[in-house]
Formats: structure tokens, sequence, C-alpha cells
């Protein structure tokens, strides 16, 4: 059991271990993470916008925030996990940076660095001091927030749009509402719906829908023994024969055959 709880960094090359499909599944955590990326590119999407990530960009992902992270063997960074500091003053709203001043890059590495030493040597009030390298992290955090806030344009009604659509299907994917159901609860048509979700993350609305189930489904199946029937009720599907089909139509397995694969 670790001995500090509180937080949690970990390399990529840790993430990419195992199941690959865990890593760019699209979830959701309960704790807030930063991912500093040092080397490689991909994707990412968070709260409904897609967009690419290069070396040196810093995400930083809100609890219970759906999220999917494409991420191959040449993507090298650090995920930090903040799983118990909830004085640490983090945003409640998902930041994508682009950190292009070394100075800046240098600091956050400090920053990782001071918390991994103290992790590692595990001092006399190491807990206290960890927490006060937290403290400094999220100051820096802020503050490149602020300056992108800076220049940034008008904020745009598309993103918030894709972004409170994605909070919506976090909060309800379990259930048997449906794209249309989403749009009316937002007070747009479906189509505009889908047309903004095409925009913003080039999925549509129902494709995020399915993906977030299809991904819990697929946890479902890895770590739990709950019958097929009991996890198609529990995603809102009318009928575990429904769900099969959808299963495979985006897996390319039957549930129970990726069950046995895992």
């Amino acid at each position: 059991m670790t001995l500090f709880p509180d937080i949690r960094l970990i390399p990529f090359s840790r993430l990419t271990q195992g199941s690959r499909w865990r890593v760019e599944a699209m979830r959701s955590y309960s704790a807030p993470q930063l991912l500093w990326i040092t080397r490689g590119q991909g994707r990412i999407t968070v709260g409904g916008v897609t967009r690419g990530y290069g070396a040196h960009n810093a995400v930083f992902i809100p609890a219970h925030t759906m999220h999917s992270f494409e991420m191959t063997a040449q993507v090298f960074g650090t995920a930090v996990v903040f799983s118990g500091m909830p004085d640490l003053d983090l945003p409640d709203t998902p930041h994508h940076l682009r950190i292009r001043d070394g100075v800046v890059q240098a600091e956050i590495t400090t920053h990782l660095e001071n918390i991994q030493r103290e992790i590692d040597a595990r001092l006399p009030a190491a807990k206290r001091a960890i927490r006060h390298h937290a403290g400094l992290l999220s100051v820096w955090l802020e503050r490149q927030i602020a300056l992108a806030e800076e220049n940034m344009a008008t904020s745009d009604s598309a993103r918030r749009l894709a972004a409170g659509f994605a909070a919506l299907v976090e909060k309800g994917f379990r259930t048997h509402k449906g794209v249309a159901d989403y749009a009316g609860d937002l007070g747009v048509t479906p189509t505009h719906l889908t047309r903004v979700c095409n925009q913003t993350c080039g999925r549509s609305a129902s494709e995020l829908l399915t993906e977030r189930k299809i991904s819990e489904a697929r946890r479902l199946l890895a770590d739990t023994r709950a019958p097929v029937n009991q996890i198609a009720s529990a995603l809102g599907y009318g009928s575990a024969a429904y769900f099969t089909r959808s299963f495979q139509m985006h897996t390319g397995h039957a549930p129970l055959a990726f069950r046995k694969g895992v």
C-alpha cells in the first residue's frame, strides 16, 4: 500500500501496459488529473472536444469528465493524479495548454521531479513536503490558464454546447436516454447537436454516446462477472440481443468472447 495516496505520478509507459483499450477508451475518473506530455503527438478528447496534442502540452482533466487519449509507444510524459487533495484549488473545467516557453516548461518539470523525489525518499515530513510541492504545481497551472485565457478569443458556443452534451452523457449514459433526449435538455435540435459534435471532435452525438456505453461495457465485462443481460440492462439497452449486436459492431467481438480474451 502506497504511503502517499494523495497524489500519484504515473509515467505514460506504465499507462500503456496491459490492455490498450483501457488507455484509449472513452472514460472518466473520480480524481482530477494533469497530463504533461513531453514527446510525441496524437489526439485527445476531453468534454466532447477533440484536439491534437504534441510535446510540451499540459492537459488538465477534472474529476468525472469524459475523455479519451490516443497514445502510442512514441508518446512520453507523466500523468499526475490528485487522489486526495480537495483543498488544492484545482480548476473545475478542462484545459489544454500548449507551453512554448522553455522556462515555463522547466518549471513544471522541476515541480514533478520534486514531488517524485519526496515520494521515493520517504523522509520525515515527506507528506507535508509533497502537499507543498503539489500546491506550487497548482499555482503553475492556474497561472498558465490565466495567460492562455488572455490570448483566447471569445468563448466558442459550439465547444460550450459539446462540453455540455459530454457532461450530460457522463451523468446519464447508463439510462435509456438517446441523442434527442439530450438535445432537448440542451435546448437544441438533434441535428444541430450532431453537427456541433462533428465539428468539435469529429464524432456524431450518437457516436459519442455509444462509445461511452461501449467503454463501460468493456470495463464491466473485463472487471466483473456480471451476466451479459445484466450489463445490457445496466447500460440502458432494451435487450441483451441489441446490446450484443452493438458491442460486436463496435469492438469486433461478441461480449463473452471479449471477456474470455481479456
